[in-house]
């Protein structure tokens, strides 16, 4: 039998998809610069048929990339030539939430949307989020271990994580769903997957813990002078307000971008050079408390602050319109990475001048999440010039001692900058896991590790 027979035979000729209309939809990236051909796309509905497309590649030795909502920016969900592309969209389930426990069991497949939804009506909530949260799932924030707008007090996908099972490159299945707050037997399998890109195995469902819904919450938008200001600004907000839950971090000509593309007003009656959006949330409304500590705040040039659902999500338009507004000016080069915060302001400062030496005619947007020192770097009208700007911009990033990457991952976009942010020893001990656990490196071939 042909490989498409095995995969038929183990999880439905309908979900062995190879008529190629139909596997081009999954063969692009979301942001048009990244793609390949898949052989054909096998969508599992749960964990015993995902191992079994597993095993019937291994057999056949045929690579396997694994996309869950392919939302990703930095190659890693799309094929290389010739690979079977596994989707995670069947893999749904959302177990009853454990609500003594604040923990809940979903597959790898559940978009962000829907898991708010789904415990929302319970009183609890999950601790990251972000714009693509209709469309990402909560497999690829794992393995990306996705950071968003609420870091700042939940912390990443990781520490979202409490348990995990995955199919191994060889079909075995490791499941530990328990989710103990307090387990320290060994090494930690479930940790050692957030964030391995799908380079490790495929995780089919995961145990997250919940946190509170807070109903209080109030937005600002507050116009500042500069990056410099902009951090300030925030580290006196959280000395002030223990309700603080995001920052984030945006310019005039960002702002500019997305109020012609959304059609979006002005939001001052002025034009600032940098723009702060903060939430605050609690059981009662921050708004009282919030305007206090911005009246106090020297940095503040202006601001606007809503209380009520309408009015929040109006401001919250300004930050999280940013992505769609840059896709629509054109294919950008997209780069996440994180400074130390007493070195954002000199970075920023830095960066426009190093990409014009890479691509002169470059357009640059930023914005990022202010207390991390994580900046979304996208550069318009430089496809062509892609490695030149990456290479400027990572280095740069690295001489202030900062990451290639924050949160979106290392894929096949930044792997041979690893090195910037990796030393020797921990890359070898990477590739040392790697060749343990996938020796014929069947899964998500030329991601993460260099070659």
């Amino acid at each position: 039998m042909t490989l498409e027979q095995d995969l038929a035979e183990a999880i439905g000729a309908t979900h062995v998809l190879t008529d190629r209309s139909v596997v081009a939809s999954y063969e692009t990236d979301w942001t048009g610069r990244f793609s390949g051909v898949a052989r054909c796309v096998a969508r599992p509905a749960d964990t015993g048929q995902t191992a079994a497309v597993v095993r019937a590649c291994a057999a056949a030795g045929v690579p396997l990339c694994i996309q869950g909502g392919n939302t990703g920016l930095v190659g890693a969900s799309v094929p290389v030539d010739g690979s079977v592309l596994l989707s995670t969209a069947r893999l749904t389930t959302v177990d009853p939430v454990d609500v003594v426990s604040a923990q809940v069991t979903v597959g790898a497949g559940v978009t962000l949307a829907a898991l708010q939804r789904a415990v929302r009506e319970l009183g609890l909530d999950v601790g990251v989020d972000f714009a693509a949260r209709e469309s990402c799932t909560v497999g690829g924030m794992v393995a990306t271990n996705a950071g968003g707008e609420r870091v700042l007090r939940y912390g990443t996908m990781r520490a979202q994580l409490l348990g995990i099972e995955a199919v191994l490159a060889d079909g075995t299945v490791v499941s530990r769903l328990t989710g103990l707050p307090k387990d320290n037997t060994g090494y930690d399998v479930v940790s050692l997957l957030a964030g391995s890109e799908g380079t490790l195995g495929v995780i089919t469902r995961l145990r997250l813990r919940l946190v509170p819904m807070l109903a209080g919450r109030a937005v600002a938008l507050v116009a500042v002078a500069d990056t410099a200001a902009a951090v300030r600004l925030v580290r006196g907000l959280r000395d002030a307000l223990p309700s603080l839950e995001a920052a984030e971090l945006f310019y005039a000509d960002g702002l500019a971008l997305v109020r012609e593309k959304a059609g979006l007003p002005a939001p001052f009656a002025d034009e600032h050079p940098a723009y702060v959006l903060v939430e605050c949330a609690q059981r009662h409304d921050p708004t009282d408390e919030l305007l206090e500590v911005l009246a106090a705040a020297p940095e503040v040039r202006d601001a606007t602050v809503a209380g009520d659902v309408r009015g929040r999500h109006a401001l919250w338009a300004y930050r999280e319109s940013h992505t769609e507004a840059i896709n629509a000016a054109g294919v950008p080069v997209k780069l996440d990475v994180a400074v130390p915060l007493p070195a954002l302001a000199d970075a920023v400062a830095a960066l426009p001048a190093a990409i014009a030496v890479a691509a002169p005619a470059a357009r640059l947007i930023l914005f990022g999440h202010v207390n991390e020192g994580n900046l979304h770097v996208n550069v318009l009208d430089a496809v062509e010039r892609a490695e030149a700007v990456s290479d400027a911009v990572l280095r740069l990033v690295a001489s202030y001692g900062g990451s290639i990457s924050a949160e979106h991952g290392v894929g096949r976009a930044k792997r041979p900058w690893l090195a910037l942010s990796r030393s020797t020893e921990e890359i070898a001990m990477m590739r040392a896991i790697k060749n343990a656990l996938d020796p014929n490196g069947l899964l998500n071939p030329g991601v993460l590790l260099p070659d």
